[in-house]
């Protein structure tokens, strides 16, 4: 038993020493994720930018993240937010307007005790980094889907129910969408998801653009915070070439 336990110890060494230096949780798929989400532009781990997640999943179909990158100065150009250990790491890819405030919520699915990561590109042309570590008994991302054993859910497909709510000079909307979002992971069962959102105004200005990607949860939530734009428009389109719009 001791013997086993240093070789365990031993093989554990590579994994911890590959770790990039000032990574708050460490974790060794920083690298890959930096190169393929990134393009191995300049980023800085940044605790402005924070990430709240629960620190364990009770239910890894339904685990609810939020960014808040208000006490970064200046503002935001694009939003990333991933699980560096789910099968499908990606969450979304966010491309804002100057009205669009960073603060932002939404639910995930989790495979496995998991970094959470949140980076936004600044007016620096620096990557600001956010992490948080969430524990997890796993599945979340290979469970059954609860919507498709729901009647009539076909008829509720793209319903969107939510509201826009005054916030001084803000404005803050939650909203869920009635939608599977199969993930493909799931046998006999394929890809079924939303995979572009976009928030307008009643003018037709794009505050904020959205590539989604299937490790939401199915139902999906969403809020976030514009300035001003006391009435706004909610695009939604999935990968079957269905489009869904929605006034707030």
């Amino acid at each position: 038993m001791q013997r086993r336990s240093v070789l365990l110890g031993l093989l554990g060494l590579p994994l911890l020493a590959s770790a990039v230096e000032g990574d708050p949780l460490p974790s060794v798929m920083w690298d890959y994720h930096h190169q393929r989400l990134l393009n191995n532009e300049p980023f800085v781990f940044d605790e402005r930018v924070k990430v709240s997640v629960p620190p364990f999943a009770e239910d890894s179909r339904q685990v609810p993240v939020e960014i808040d990158a208000r006490a970064l100065p200046g503002r935001f150009s694009r939003m990333l937010l991933w699980a560096e250990l789910n099968p499908i790491p990606r969450v979304f890819s966010l491309r804002a307007s100057a009205e669009l405030v960073p603060l932002l919520a939404i639910r995930i699915r989790v495979e496995q005790a998991t970094p959470i990561r949140a980076a936004l590109l600044g007016e620096d042309g620096v990557w600001h980094v956010g992490s948080a570590w969430i524990d997890a008994a796993g599945g979340g991302c290979t469970a059954p889907s609860v919507v498709r054993a729901q009647p009539g859910w076909e008829e509720r497909l793209g319903q969107v129910l939510g509201r826009s709510f005054a916030r001084r000079d803000n404005n803050r909307l939650r909203v869920q969408i009635s939608h599977p979002m199969d993930n493909g992971l799931v046998g006999g069962i394929p890809e079924f998801y939303l995979d572009r959102a976009e928030l307008r105004s009643t003018t037709g200005e794009v505050l904020a653009s959205f590539e989604l990607f299937p490790a939401i949860s199915e139902n999906p939530t969403l809020t976030m915070e514009v300035r001003g734009h006391p009435h706004t428009v909610l695009w939604l389109h999935d990968n079957n070439g269905n489009e869904f719009e929605a006034g707030l």
